[in-house]
């Protein structure tokens, strides 16, 4: 362990974790996805699912990582044998397609933070087709996602203690300051009160089975389960460490960033009565031309703060995702880290070019014909939705029928000496055994029919 390094503490473990679950998923899908079902409908069945159904995922795969001490498919190698390591690989590759595409994205929010803090996009009268410009400027966003790339790679180069832990514990209380104080600001703003009201007051009957769909679904993507991101962070973990209340811990600082980012996001977009937005024009389109009513000074500070809210998010995110296959390079084939981190870093960048092209520049990525006539970042998106929920259902099948289950509450019970009597260990025993797997089997079909078939299996 020594040589592939490790967390200096607990806390430096929950930070990282909690960054790699924190990103764009909490602060732009999570309040859209809000918008769209009901407000506190939503926000209501999102933390049923994160707490009934996520958390003991998130249990067995830090476990599973932790035991075997190993990158996503050594873990499931050394744990199960035969071609299960394979399972781990998967989820290697998902998260590879995740990052190409993500780190457009946070290329369009870095954009975007140096556009509004230098006063330049304020001014626009139309900020949808200025956003439908700039992501088509190839030029532009290249330079941005490849800086991001470096920024990512500069800190995995680092190594686990010196890199990835010391920027999660710079960014992730960095965040939280900054999304505090956008908050108060957000608070004072006209019609913020019913910003609040549709958030925060659940109106039950808009629950429908959409709504369940799209928390269960937000809530699992949000703690980015099932790609082995947190079973290669696990690796790192000291046997003297609680896995379980660590994993608590994880899981309402991720909760808490989706939470306070709509308590920020639904008093903004009260001002232009924009609930129901679909995917990025919330961000880049609404919430820009809240912060174009600010004034020139205000505006600037505000969207500024906001935009360098989503980079920092962005940012623990990718880094989290970049160490997956690193660590298994480094663990699998014994290549020296820093070569790795950035041949791999490259090679996504290059997997993430048509995901780039597809915002108009290239008519065949621009409307797949394969694909409902949808762009290729939004191909690559659904398949990763898919890739998760696949991935966290065999987990659970590892766990249960390979691992055993016995096995994975050994491993819990290190650290935690009164877990095998508690109740906890029952919840979470059954949980993997019956209720995660089904449902997540459930999801992966449900996904799969909605998104590449074009068939609805449920009704609202």
């Amino acid at each position: 362990m020594a040589n592939r390094g490790s967390f200096s503490n607990r806390i430096g473990f929950i930070l990282a974790a909690a960054g790699s679950a924190v990103g764009l998923g909490n602060i732009w899908r999570f309040p859209y996805l809000a918008g769209q079902n009901g407000g506190a409908a939503f926000l209501v069945i999102y933390l049923i699912c994160i707490f009934t159904l996520c958390f003991p995922v998130m249990v067995g795969e830090i476990a599973i990582g932790r035991k075997a001490q190993s990158d996503a498919y050594g873990s499931y190698q050394k744990l199960g044998g035969g071609k299960w390591g394979y399972l781990g690989l998967f989820g290697i590759i998902a998260g590879v397609f995740i990052l190409s595409f993500y780190n457009v994205v946070a290329g369009w929010a870095f954009g975007y933070f140096l556009e509004i803090s230098f006063g330049n996009l304020l001014n626009e009268k139309d900020f949808g087709a200025f956003f439908g410009s700039y992501i088509n400027n190839v030029g532009i966003i290249s330079v941005f996602s490849i800086g991001f790339m470096v920024l990512t790679a500069l800190v995995v180069s680092q190594g686990v203690q010196k890199g990835i832990e010391k920027a999660n514990k710079i960014m992730m209380p960095s965040l939280y300051l900054i999304l505090i104080g956008l908050i108060i600001y957000s608070l004072t703003l006209p019609n913020a009160i019913e910003g609040v009201k549709f958030y925060l007051v659940p109106n039950l009957s808009e629950i429908n089975t959409q709504t369940l769909f799209d928390g269960l679904r937000q809530a699992f993507f949000s703690l980015s389960l099932g790609m082995g991101t947190l079973m290669t962070y696990g690796s790192y973990v000291d046997k003297k460490q609680n896995i379980v209340s660590s994993a608590a811990v994880i899981s309402i600082a991720d909760t808490s960033v989706a939470f306070l980012a709509g308590l920020m996001v639904f008093p903004m977009v009260a001002a232009v009565g924009a609930y129901d937005v679909n995917g990025p024009s919330l961000v880049f389109v609404v919430l820009t031309n809240v912060f174009s009513s600010m004034g020139p000074i205000v505006g600037r500070l505000v969207g500024g703060s906001f935009f360098l809210l989503l980079c920092f998010a962005a940012l623990t995110s990718t880094i989290s995702l970049l160490e997956v296959p690193v660590a298994y390079l480094v663990d699998q084939k014994k290549m020296p880290r820093k070569p790795v981190v950035w041949g791999t870093a490259t090679l996504i960048f290059l997997i993430g070019i048509p995901s780039l092209l597809s915002m108009g520049q290239v008519d065949f990525l621009s409307h797949l014909p394969f694909y409902k006539d949808r762009d290729f970042l939004t191909f690559v998106s659904d398949m990763c939705d898919l890739s998760l929920t696949i991935g966290g259902c065999m987990l659970c099948i590892f766990i249960r029928y390979k691992w055993k289950i016995e096995n994975m509450n050994e491993e819990l019970a290190i650290g935690n000496s009164g877990y095998m009597n508690s109740y906890l260990r029952k919840y979470v025993s059954f949980s993997i055994m019956w209720v995660c797997p089904i449902l997540l089997g459930i999801l992966s079909v449900l996904i799969l029919f909605d998104k590449f078939f074009g068939i609805e299996l449920i009704f609202g």
